[in-house]
């Protein structure tokens, strides 16, 4: 096939498949076609899963899927899938957990061999030319001399595909909240890096649910290792070049343990989380870097990633002209011409070297220490420098905005953009800038308009709306939306449409059996497991965030039944989320939060906005916050009113209030 050809991926909408579909293989999407063609034809499915921004996949595809003779031993013996792993997360679960059980470790590329009935056999991820074209060869012919031990080994990842980690993990846990916590910092703290922050590792994924537990875990206990560990791995993520110094964003992991090296693509998921994480931080801290890095991010995403109906774009690519990182570097020599004499003192406040501080005499623009230690050694104004650097910024960041472009996915996923929604949520409590609450509301109207069909949610949107459902996940990151606008807005509409998804969940989700939810709908394609997702990874459990949403309307709607379905799920993971904190950490959270318990804050009163504005520039992390300024349907604000028509604040907890106040002062004692 001709460059100039396409195969059947050029009607997808999904640009990761699109960037397949001038390949030579006969890929086909995942669904009946390709499906029924291997039964008829009875032959072996290779599944191909990757994404757009995922580097090893482009190489792979480079070196293997764009060659004739590569394509043509693939077309003869196998019928190919391609999947896009973040529109079909689903499918994605399954293979990735089957080829782990084979003792494989995971990423992407994805490459994984089914029978006709979709059971696989073998697998694995990256492979060089010489490797893939032999493993195609043998596979082949084991296929046709060795069936029926190819079909045992399907059989047993089958059975183990059918094993929920709910069954292997769950038990019965007896909460005693205040040691469980401080088991769950101890395991931590064994393991973190205090010299460079994170965790003591290579490479370093910044994690940010586990830094959100630590700052509840810091405001019960006051202890002075935590917030500093935050303060460090916050510092020195804002410094490294895992962010983004000219452009704002983060890249999603370092390859290094020193923040220094991104692998350079840049995540909408990672950003959302980070924009929640440093905006709570702010509110415990006050850091101005703290301040600066949520502002930059959002400028970013303003920039880059947000489509002209308001959608958020899902990533970035890492590569440009071929290679990675290529857009993001700077040769000494083209620092020099953007800046002229101003190069020296920026270069010196970046690192820049003339020999280059990474690969190829490249500079990879990182800060080494503190503004103010920089200030003090370099003898600079506070007010001068500002001006001088945001000058040389903008001069960067036109001058690289000339470079040919890191390839976009433009696709928008329901799950992320809901993630940034809450981002925007807390950076508009934290810093109060109208911009940010404008944003999420926007792309709040964009999920409602072209992801949704009444209560059903969709998974993605590229010009037009997926087939694909959504998945728990996208139910759970929507709902928790919902409730981030109503603590910010008050308007009780919110409520409204998150109680509707959560029946909707409970509906076609929810596992009577053990009690969790199922991350595929009941009514959503019939693979050959239905997975239920327990653990965080890069994006928190999807179950350990239905817990924290069931909790919060249960609390919000006095719907005892759900609060005492989120208190299950939590107890019966207790001893698992005491033990591994490292990836339970949400769940972490979540456990805080319901045995420590809530106190539900409601604000009456023509000034509740004014009320909110100063209660939520605190880190309050155990506070439901609801406020009217007339009258309410919330049954907490049953017989509760503005006293005289004076602001008035009422806490309460399980059900009893305390004395009216008028003051956030006053309230914060009943709070604290």
């Amino acid at each position: 096939m001709s460059r100039s050809e396409t195969n059947r991926l050029i009607h997808a909408t999904s640009p990761y498949l699109l960037q397949h579909a001038h390949n030579p293989v006969d890929w086909f999407e995942w669904g009946t076609e390709a499906l029924e063609k291997a039964v008829k034809e009875d032959k072996p499915i290779l599944v191909s899963i990757g994404y757009s921004s995922c580097h090893w996949c482009h190489v792979m595809e480079r070196e293997s899927f764009e060659l004739e003779a590569i394509a043509q031993l693939m077309n003869e013996v196998f019928v190919c899938i391609k999947v896009d792993r973040e529109e079909r997360p689903d499918i994605d679960q399954i293979y990735m957990d089957a080829v782990q059980a084979l003792g494989v470790n995971g990423g992407w590329p994805l490459n994984v061999f089914l029978t006709p009935d979709q059971k696989p056999f073998f697998g694995g991820t990256y492979f060089s030319p010489q490797a893939w074209v032999q493993i195609l060869r043998n596979i082949g012919r084991a296929f046709l001399a060795n069936r029926k031990q190819i079909e045992e080994t399907a059989e047993e990842l089958r059975m183990h595909l059918l094993r929920s980690d709910v069954e292997r993990f769950r038990k019965q846990h007896v909460a005693e909240w205040e040691q469980d916590i401080e088991l769950m910092y101890n395991k931590l703290a064994s393991v973190f890096d205090t010299t460079w922050g994170g965790m003591d590792r290579a490479p370093k994924f910044v994690m940010p649910s586990i830094w959100r537990f630590l700052l509840q875990y810091h405001f019960i206990t006051k202890i002075p290792s935590a917030i500093n560990q935050i303060k460090l791995t916050l510092d020195k993520i804002a410094q490294g070049g895992i962010y983004d110094q000219i452009g704002g964003g983060f890249a999603r992991y370092s390859v290094d343990a020193y923040w220094f090296a991104p692998h350079f693509e840049k995540m909408l998921y990672d950003n959302a989380q980070l924009m929640s994480l440093y905006s709570e931080a702010y509110t415990v801290t006050h850091d101005p870097l703290y301040r600066s890095v949520v502002f930059e991010t959002y400028e970013w995403l303003s920039r880059e990633m947000t489509h002209s109906d308001g959608g958020f774009f899902s990533a970035l690519d890492a590569d440009s002209e071929g290679v990675e990182g290529q857009f993001y570097v700077w040769k000494k020599s083209e620092f020099d011409d953007v800046l002229g004499p101003e190069s020296e003192i920026v270069g010196k406040y970046y690192n820049v070297k003339a020999e280059g501080n990474w690969e190829h005499g490249n500079n990879i623009l990182v800060r080494n220490y503190s503004d103010e230690k920089f200030l003090r050694e370099n003898a600079l104004q506070a007010e001068h420098w500002v001006r001088v650097l945001e000058g040389a910024k903008q001069k960067l960041l036109l001058a690289r905005n000339k470079k040919p472009k890191p390839g976009l996915d433009d696709k928008i996923i329901t799950a992320w953009n809901a993630m940034m929604i809450c981002g925007l949520t807390d950076a508009y409590s934290a810093f109060g800038d109208r911009r940010f609450l404008d944003s999420a509301l926007r792309n709040m109207k964009f999920i409602e308009t072209s992801l949704t069909a009444e209560e059903q949610l969709f998974r993605s949107y590229k010009g037009k709306r997926s087939m694909t459902t959504g998945f728990l996940d996208d139910y759970a990151y929507v709902i928790q939306a919902q409730l981030k606008l109503y603590h910010v807005t008050f308007d009780e509409a919110w409520i409204r449409k998150a109680e509707k998804f959560a029946i909707n969940t409970m509906k076609n989700f929810y596992d009577s059996d053990d009690g969790f939810f199922h991350y595929a709908s009941s009514q959503s394609e019939k693979l050959i497991a239905r997975k239920k997702e327990i653990f965080d990874n890069v994006i928190p459990s999807s179950n350990a965030l239905m817990a924290q949403n069931l909790f919060a309307l249960g609390s919000l709607l006095d719907r005892e039944e759900w609060k005492i379905l989120a208190t299950a799920m939590v107890d019966s993971l207790g001893d698992l989320i005491k033990s591994e904190p490292n990836y339970m950490s949400q769940w972490a959270m979540v456990y805080t939060q319901i045995h420590k318990g809530m106190k539900e804050v409601l604000l009456t009163g023509p000034g509740v906005h004014s009320l909110r504005t100063q209660l939520q520039a605190e880190y309050l992390p155990f506070v439901l916050l609801q406020g009217t300024s007339g009258t309410s349907e919330l049954p907490l604000f049953e017989g509760k009113a503005a006293l005289d028509g004076v602001d008035t604040i009422y806490v309460c907890h399980n059900k009893t209030c305390g004395l009216p106040v008028h003051t956030v002062e006053e309230a914060k004692v009943q709070i604290i």
